[in-house]
This record gives C-alpha cells, structure tokens and sequence, in this order.
C-alpha cells in the first residue's frame, strides 16, 4: 500500500502527530493509500517558508518563473502514468481519463508562463503637468489554494500557475478524498527543481487548514468547492482581510427550443450529466424543453440513460464510474426519492445498486417544477431533472429564477432566440449548442451564489496580483 508523507520546502516530511487519512477507492471501496495529515507545527512551518521564499521568487523576473513554470509542465507530462494512477485510484476515475487529465494540467501551465510578459501595469494622465500617475501590477503573498475532488489535479494547477506566474507563493491542500495526486504533482515539481518553499502540497484536517487560511501572512485564499466551504473560507478571511476567490456551486440549466437539433442536444447533456458521475460544477442538473417537442425529448433522454453503461472503469474506459463516497450517493438518492414523493416521475435509475463501489445509476426525472428541491438544489450526480415550458420567457424566468449562476446552455437554430439568451441568462457562462467545458484562455466566473472571482484566462491571472499606484512628480 502505497504511503504519502507531506511536501513542504521542497522537503517530504511525516506528520508529527502521525495522523494520517485511509484513502478508499470508491469504484470497489478498497484502502488504496494512507496520507500522513499535516499537524500545527507543520502548518506554521510551511507558512514560515512560503513567506521567506516569496520575497525572492517575487524578485525574479516574470520570464524567469516562466522557466519554471514550463519545467513543471515538461515533468509533469514526465510523471503523467504515475500521477494518472494514482488519480485513478483515488478518485474512480479510469486510467485513460487520469492520465488526460494530468496532460490538461500541464497545458493550463504552460498557458499560464506565457503571460510572463503580459502582465502589464498602466500610465494614467495626471491633472497635475508635471506628474506621473504609474500603476503597478503586484504579487499579493501567500495564497492558500483549497483543491476538490472531482478535478483534483487540473483544478490544482489551474490555480499554481497563475499564483506563481504573478510572483505568489502556495499552499496546497487537496481534498481529503483525493490527496495522492496531489503528492506525486509535489514530485514533479521537485523534479522541475522548483525553489524551495514556493510550492508547498499538504494534507490537511479542517483545522489544521483554518490555522493556514487565519495567518497574517496568507494574503489571499482560493477556493473550489461548496457554498458551505466557502461561507468558511469567508470567514477565514475576514480575521486578516485575507482576498477570497471563490467558485462554489452550480445549477446549469439546458434550454431546448423547438427548433433544436434533438438527436445532439439529448447526446450532449447525456454526457455532460455522466461524466465523471455527474461530480463536475457545470454539469447540467435541470432541462427546460419546450411543451411541443418535449416528449420526444424525454424519449431521447430516456433512451440514451438507459443506454449509458456504469462500473469499475479500470475495466472498461467508457463506463460512468462511481460517486466519491458513500454519504454523496445517499443523499443523492434521498433527493430522488423526495423528489418522487412530490410528484416527479422517475424515467430511469433511481435505485442504489447491490455490491461494492459508490455507484448509482442514470437517473432521469420528469414531470418537475420549478419550485422542487431536485430542480433549485445542487445534486452533484447523475441525476436529471424535467420542467417543460410553453415560452421563452418562461423558460428564462425559471432558469434565472435560482440561487446559483455558473453555466447554462441554450439549444436553438435561431440566431436572435441565441442572442436573446447570451444576453439575459443570469450565469457567468452561456454555452450555445454543445456542452460546457471551461476553456482556459476564458473566465470561469460564477454570479450569485456560484462565487465571488474566478479563473481562467487574463482575468483569472490578474486576480492573483494587486495593484500599486505611483504619483511622481517631475
């Protein structure tokens, strides 16, 4: 059984309370590893040494730390069969699929050292004649990266790189579920001979990570994960004025016109509901279809869930594989049952299934009202609800009528029905005709309850720096 110690200056080290955390694989509900879990000492420890280092590592220029940056990515493509395993293991996911996802991080690195020489300040006019008004682009510190289990190691470099690009400093802690990977990622930055104390990976008991996140020297927490964590996250950060960076949940609705081409919009959301069990923050969980083309769209729905595969996806690439834990999966399966008792219909699954693993089938719902609890709360699972609609302004009323606003999705032929969406859907990503994806050189940003900042591209970099002005007079 495999054993992972903490990473912290470039150093691996046990616990000093040799606490550690019996990492299961959920596919068939085996202990795949134990984690030594970080102690106080240990968390003020890292924090002493991302401090110390960020004061060089911010020094060097931008194009330096692009450098290496790029070695990071060059060995975790290295590394990708082994961290790709070890992601597999933890998570359910098939080795095929942790392997890409490991390809995808180092991608959203490199991408992230390209903005070495784009990260620029600006000269504003002065009312004054003689008078310079220069306004600087800075580091803001130590950032405490919060990491999910769904997308462990691309989340985790998604916001490294643009922490270290700007000339932060990090401490990791990945969720406890998902924590190995996240240890073999600190091999490769050993590997790619990254200065110590810049990159710190650990894991971590809540309050361990709440002693973190409260140090005054950790000027900014980023987080992905739920609205609960990021209530904690808030208050964490109000004891230092620390920024918060939050993306939390999601409630993607799919609009189907009449007009939409069926056949794709009932394969897209198929796919986007069972990937990865449904456990992505954009997944769509709620389908608005129109009254005249609704029955064939269940129809559709019900066949392609029906037809969707599940199991041990070590065995087989294609199978939707299991939930991360047990507890998800019963409170998912309450969810339908409530749901059921309040008059949805249930089309497809809906069972917990006999034998090992934390799965659960496609699960298909109609009949739905806006005012359910399966249509206005997160159910971070296979599971689709139904709510048809005779307009479109009933359809973007119940869409917008919700707490969250991450993604959503629009299917239509017609360019003003498109347009009309785009611009009053209230999310902070609208996908037209396909399935989201979160594409790295956009901006992941949520409304309302989704969170507060984002990632991803431009904007996503510069939310790690903070600016300085310059009045100079001459």
């Amino acid at each position: 059984m495999q054993h992972y110690e903490n990473f912290i200056d470039n150093e691996f080290t046990g616990s000093a309370t040799q606490s550690r955390i019996e990492v299961c694989n959920p596919a068939n509900e085996q202990v795949v590893a134990l984690v030594d879990t970080a102690s106080p000492e240990d968390a003020s420890h890292a924090v002493r040494q991302a401090t110390a280092a960020q004061k060089h590592w911010r020094r060097l220029p931008a194009a330096e730390r692009a450098k290496v940056l790029h070695r990071l990515a060059d060995a975790l493509v290295a590394r990708a069969d082994k961290i790709g395993a070890a992601l597999a293991l933890e998570s359910g996911k098939s080795p095929a699929h942790a392997r890409a996802e490991v390809m995808y991080a180092a991608e959203v690195t490199r991408y992230h050292a390209e903005w070495a020489r784009r990260i620029t300040g600006e000269i504003i006019p002065s009312d004054n004649p003689r008078e310079n008004l220069l306004l600087y682009r800075e580091p803001i510190g130590v950032v405490v990266c919060l990491i999910p289990f769904n997308s462990p190691v691309y989340t985790l470099m998604r916001k490294v790189a643009p922490a270290l690009i700007t000339g932060n400093t990090v401490i990791v802690r990945p969720s406890s579920y998902t924590p190995c990977s996240a240890l073999e990622i600190a091999h490769a930055v050993a590997q790619a001979e990254v200065p110590a104390g810049v990159i710190n990976i650990m894991a971590m008991s809540h309050l361990v990570a709440e002693q973190i996140c409260t140090r005054p020297s950790v000027g900014m927490i980023t987080l992905t994960g739920s609205v609960g964590a990021g209530r904690k996250v808030l208050e964490y950060s109000q004891v230092n004025i620390a920024k918060a960076a939050l993306e939390l949940g999601g409630k993607t609705p799919a609009i189907i016109e009449p007009d939409a081409n069926l056949e794709q919009a009932a394969a897209d959301i198929v796919r986007s509901k069972t990937t990865n069990c449904g456990q992505l923050c954009t997944a769509v969980e709620r389908v608005y279809v129109h009254e005249e083309v609704a029955t064939k769209f269940i129809n559709l729905l019900r066949n392609r869930m029906r037809e969707r595969q599940w199991g041990d996806r070590s065995k087989n690439h294609d199978w939707m594989g299991p939930l991360i834990h047990a507890n998800a999966r019963l409170h998912i399966h309450q969810m339908v049952e409530r749901a059921i008792d309040d008059g949805a219909v249930l089309e497809c699954g809906g069972v917990i299934p006999d034998g090992k693993g934390f799965f659960y089938p496609p699960t298909l719902l109609t009949g739905c009202r806006q005012e359910m609890e399966i249509i206005q709360e997160e159910v971070f699972g296979p599971v689709l609800g139904v709510v048809t609609y005779q307009t479109l302004d009933e359809a973007l009323e119940m869409a917008n009528d919700h707490q969250f606003g991450l993604a959503s999705m629009i299917y239509s032929e017609n360019h003003r029905t498109i347009m009309r969406v785009a611009n009053e859907i209230e999310a902070g990503e609208c996908y037209v005709n396909r399935v989201p994806d979160d594409p790295y050189q956009g901006h992941h940003s949520g409304w309302k309850r989704s969170g507060i900042g984002g990632d991803d591209g431009q904007h996503g970099m510069l939310a790690f720096t903070q600016t300085r002005l310059v009045v100079a007079t001459w």
